[in-house]
């Protein structure tokens, strides 16, 4: 059987719950612990489990935290794969106006090497 431990902060440990196995509680210092955990309770209870899902519960300043944090971060990688792309592109334009590998380097800010690069690629 497949379980999900809900695991919520309680002072240094995260105290868990499996609702798919009445009674197995258990808790763990870390959330890489919590799976180990659970199986171990639930030998104890007699029951066997399949994959265990972790869904930590935080508190809700803190995951609007993590969504702002995790937001910035799909932000951030859309962002590079943009720049990258505009690099490539300014390289390949550039390079093909006769402009020295230098030149392009100098005039987008990257090493001539880069440059090199983007245009070979």
């Amino acid at each position: 059987m497949n379980v999900t431990a809900i695991a919520e902060r309680s002072g240094n440990w995260w105290a868990v719950e499996v609702p798919e196995i009445p009674g197995l509680f258990t808790q763990a210092r870390r959330l890489d612990q919590v799976e180990v955990m659970v199986r171990d309770a639930a030998g104890m209870l007699g029951r066997q489990v399949g994959t265990v899902t972790v869904d930590p519960k935080l508190s809700k300043q803190d995951e609007r935290m993590i969504d702002e944090l995790l937001t910035a971060r799909r932000e951030a990688t859309e962002a590079r794969a943009k720049a990258s792309e505009l690099t490539a592109n300014a390289v390949g334009l550039l390079r093909g106006q006769g402009m020295t590998v230098r030149d392009v380097a100098d005039i987008i800010g990257i090493t001539p090497q880069r440059v090199s690069a983007l245009a070979n690629a």
